[in-house]
């Protein structure tokens, strides 16, 4: 056997002795994710102990260097982890922004202190993060931030405002986004900082959605002191940063469909609504035809984030191509969900029927709207397509 296939077996080995029959099923929520952080509370003994189980392992952040809290996989060992745990389909022991977005980033922008202060905590699950990004006047045009920071001594002192903060009412700790040069142009004065969300000056107001639920918050800044220690980066640059993290949000928003449909076949499902004609094919020839098509789109997709995972991984910059990601990834899955809803016909739109667990169905296709605007709107993906990607004129 080569190394390679000797690291496979022992994977799979591992994963078949440790990961408990209950976290190999599709989640029934989002609720039942594992997020993390200091006010974390397991739902389950299988939830725990899966956690536990692979924390020790350093296999939540398996490409991680062992240093930082990670595994320590190279690139080839990654693929064939996530191999692994997609052929049992195990689910993530836990997963916040701190994995997503904010470990890629320090692990190229941060101190040697940032890193060893910040990155074992978030690989043991320890601190949930959230992203201070968009403000009232500042989504696609992240550049035109306000929220300052005005240096005094050792401190920041930050005042402003922040909006679709996702999970910031649960969060322990804020990536952010400030302006620290006023006087420069919008992408030069921008510098990138840490923050506790319990600090004192800090508070946050949930956003409800037509859904009825929504992760997003309001976020208030009332001459909040922040550590100049926090810095990451070099101060005025930090919009190189925010560039490179926006790379692995929009990764991870076109990736793997969220909620009901995660780990499951739209197919069954929509076998299980509708039924079979007598050819044993669901007997809906038109619906037939729309999710084959879906899945031959999903095929295809799948492979553009794996040849781009591999050329990350591999040292090359991904850059603009992460808009393709978001862009298809997002406007799949609204397919997902749209085909979805033809399939359930009338019950899928009850709000608070029990036979669609208080409404499941017609909140998920209606937040699955929301994927196209968060991370930057599809039009102003196929915009950065467009000139980036394509190098089409302006015009």
């Amino acid at each position: 056997m080569s190394e390679l296939e000797e690291f496979r077996a022992e994977v799979r080995a591992w994963l078949e002795d440790n990961c408990p029959e209950e976290m190999r099923q599709p989640l029934a929520s989002n609720d039942e994710h594992v997020w993390g952080g200091r006010r974390w509370e397991f739902s389950s003994d299988a939830q725990r102990v899966w956690f536990e189980r692979m924390v020790a392992q350093g296999w939540t952040a398996p490409a991680w260097p062992v240093e930082y809290g990670g595994g320590g996989m190279t690139p080839a060992q990654h693929d064939v982890f996530k191999d692994e745990m997609k052929r049992i389909n195990a689910r993530s022991p836990v997963s916040n922004f701190g994995f997503w977005m904010l470990g890629p980033a320090l692990l190229k922008f941060g101190s040697e202190d940032q890193k060893r202060e910040h990155l074992p905590e978030i690989a043991r699950g320890e601190i949930r993060w959230c992203q201070g990004y968009s403000e009232p006047n500042a989504g696609s045009d992240l550049a035109s931030l306000k929220t300052s920071a005005e240096i005094d001594r050792d401190h920041f002192v930050v005042n402003g405002r922040k909006i679709w903060t996702s999970y910031a009412d649960r969060a322990d700790k804020m990536f952010c986004l400030v302006r620290t040069d006023p006087e420069a142009k919008k992408q030069a004065g921008i510098s990138f900082i840490l923050l506790d969300m319990d600090i004192p000056g800090v508070s946050t107001r949930p956003i409800q959605l037509i859904s009825g639920e929504s992760p997003f918050c309001e976020t208030f800044f009332d001459d909040v002191r922040v550590p100049r220690a926090n810095l990451v980066g070099e101060m005025n640059q930090g919009w190189t940063i925010a560039k490179y993290l926006l790379t692995h949000e929009r990764d991870n928003i076109g990736g793997e469909p969220p909620g009901l449909l995660k780990g499951r076949d739209l197919a069954q499902m929509a076998l299980e609504a509708i039924g079979k004609d007598e050819a044993g094919r669901l007997d809906d020839p038109m619906l037939r035809a729309d999710i084959a098509r879906l899945e031959i789109d999903a095929m295809a997709f799948r492979a553009l984030v794996e040849q781009t995972r591999a050329k990350a991984e591999a040292g090359e910059g991904v850059g603009a191509r992460s808009a393709m990601l978001k862009y298809y990834g997002t406007e799949l899955n609204k397919r997902r969900y749209n085909l979805m809803m033809d399939a359930m016909g009338g019950l899928g739109l009850e709000w608070d029927s029990e036979r669609t667990g208080g409404g499941r169905y017609a909140r998920e296709w209606l937040r699955s709207k929301g994927n196209s605007i968060e991370g930057g709107t599809s039009e102003i993906m196929l915009g950065i397509i467009s000139s980036a990607v394509l190098e089409l004129p302006k015009g």
